[in-house]
Order: structure tokens, then C-alpha cells, then sequence
């Protein structure tokens, strides 16, 4: 099976998320509308900035639908801000922030300070193995619900995490070349459509 995977082509991280799902054996595209939300097999929601991202899904008429679809089971991968908006709770962010939710965690927004103080670092990564991971303005988890699954850490912060058909992870994945953590979700894509 070839998985369609949308990237939410709205601000971030798009073209990178395109080709490391490309490289992974998927069939990407961009979502911008609502109608591009039709026959998706999973979705990626990209690095950027997680208030701007959530404000154009409201204006763009993709919250209420996308919200829908991650409730009702499709798979779902956020890297950075993705991973704010696909949390249940947020800690930092302005009060009229919006969010998709999903995932049983509390993230915090920022958590690894700003971008003068982004970084690279190894990240051991529970079915991948070891990962450079890119930081830049980063969320860490400070706390999981019983069906998450704590998939990575970095010192003693939660960086990535998976809950059914829901990955995220608080670092880029797609700036390194690296294609396996998008091979991951690929595979769990191709799991569940079965």
C-alpha cells in the first residue's frame, strides 16, 4: 500500500516534511484547504510556530475537521509546534491559543529556551535507535496520560512520544536527512489502514 500523507502546508516546516515522507515510501502532498483533508491515510503537522499555525487552521477552516479526523483515528505525526498542537494540554502559551489535541501529554511550549539556545543533540529513540535531533525553540513533555508511550528522552525531558496512531516529537526530524522516524510513521500509517 502506498500511505497518502498530508503535510499541513500552512506555515513551517512543509517542503522538508515532503521529502523525508517522499524518501520513506509514502505519497505526500500539501493541505491547505479543507477539501484536501478528503482520502488522507495519515497527516503530518510541521515545525514552525504553534500559535500562527493554530490561528491559520481556524482561518484557513481546517481546526474543526482535522480535529475530527485525529478524534476518529487518523494517524498523525507533529514535529516541534506539531507536537504543541497535538497535545492535550499546553503550558506557556497565550490564552486564545487553539490546538488539536490527541495525545494525553502536557507540553510545555518553548521549554528548551529560545532560539539563540537551539541545538543538535543524539536522541535514542525507541524503535530507530540512536537520532541527531535538531532544537529549535523546542517543547519537552512534562507529564503523560497511561496510553502514552514515552518513545525518547533527552537528560531527563520527554522529547518524543507516541499514543496509538499519534507520534510527535519536540525536534525535526526532517532537517537532518535522516528518514527513519518518518519510515516509523509511515509503517504505523500502513498499520492502521489495515
Amino acid at each position: 500500500m502506498t500511505a497518502r500523507i498530508g503535510v499541513l502546508a500552512l506555515q513551517g516546516d512543509v517542503r522538508e516534511h515532503l521529502v523525508a515522507l517522499r524518501a520513506a515510501g509514502a505519497q505526500p502532498f500539501a493541505v491547505r484547504r479543507p477539501d484536501d483533508l478528503d482520502s488522507l491515510d495519515g497527516i503530518v503537522v510541521p515545525g514552525g510556530e504553534s500559535t500562527t499555525i493554530g490561528k491559520l487552521l481556524v482561518t484557513f477552516e481546517l481546526l474543526s475537521p482535522l480535529r475530527k479526523l485525529v478524534a476518529s483515528g487518523l494517524p498523525a505525526f507533529g514535529s516541534c509546534a506539531g507536537m504543541i498542537l497535538l497535545a492535550d494540554r499546553v503550558l506557556g502559551g497565550p490564552a486564545d491559543q487553539v490546538w488539536l489535541g490527541g495525545i494525553d501529554m502536557t507540553v510545555r511550549r518553548n521549554a528548551f529556551g529560545r532560539q539563540v539556545e537551539s541545538f543538535e543533540a543524539d536522541v535514542a529513540i525507541d524503535g530507530v535507535g540512536d537520532t541527531r535531533a535538531v532544537f529549535i525553540r523546542a517543547p519537552w513533555v512534562e507529564e503523560v496520560g497511561a496510553g502514552v508511550e514515552v518513545l525518547g528522552s533527552i537528560a531527563d525531558k520527554i522529547v518524543a512520544v507516541r499514543q496509538g496512531p499519534l507520534l510527535a516529537t519536540a525536534f525535526h526530524p526532517e532537517l537532518t536527512g535522516d528518514p527513519r522516524i518518518h519510515a516509523q510513521f509511515v509503517t504505523m500509517v500502513r498499520s492502521a489502514a489495515q
